[in-house]
């Protein structure tokens, strides 16, 4: 913050400012200036010099933000449902898994991935053998697939075996033939 004339105005840099009044401004930020909120959390999750719960700290104040991005405009659910998942992923790479937590537990994300992808395996490879004459609707929809499954490989290790991750494996093997 900066003093002029004895009055204090807000640094114009959010990313310097602390946890609480980034969380102020989140509750009521719309369009980009919640974008900008989104961004400059998650640059501190990643920061390895702060405590690992600081860091999920702004973890959740990122997905937050982002989670308020999707509930403004259905157009960017999918793009929305990425940045959730990668950041997620990179939470249970990085700083461990909290199955106490449900952003941060592997199988919850292995649910809500799954929950987010309109088509099946089987529906995504068929697209794909010719995807390049199909309508751009379609091309998009398979490019939302391979994006929303981007995680996979890295999640994967973290699940117990079972339906999920094998549902999750399918995927990845089929994310492989969407087209990119």
């Amino acid at each position: 913050m900066s003093t002029r004339a004895g009055h204090e105005e807000p640094s114009p840099d959010i990313s310097t400012w602390a946890m609480a009044r980034l969380w102020g401004l989140a509750g009521e930020a719309e369009g980009q200036q919640l974008e900008v909120v989104r961004v400059a959390a998650q640059g501190r999750a990643y920061r390895s010099g702060e405590s690992r719960e600081a860091r999920r700290q702004w973890a959740r104040l990122s997905l937050h933000a982002n989670r308020r991005l999707r509930e403004n405009d259905p157009r960017q659910r999918a793009r929305a449902d990425h940045l959730d998942f990668m950041l997620r992923t990179w939470v249970i790479d990085h700083l461990g898994p909290d199955e106490d937590e449900p952003d941060f537990a592997p199988e919850t994300l292995a649910s809500d991935t799954l929950a987010a992808l309109a088509l099946t395996p089987a529906d995504a490879r068929a697209l794909a053998v010719n995807w390049c004459q199909l309508p751009v609707d379609q091309i998009q929809e398979l490019r939302r697939h391979k994006n929303l499954t981007a995680h996979l490989s890295t999640l994967a290790n973290y699940l117990q075996l079972g339906p999920s991750r094998d549902q999750l494996l399918i995927w990845l093997q089929t994310r492989e033939e969407l087209p990119g």
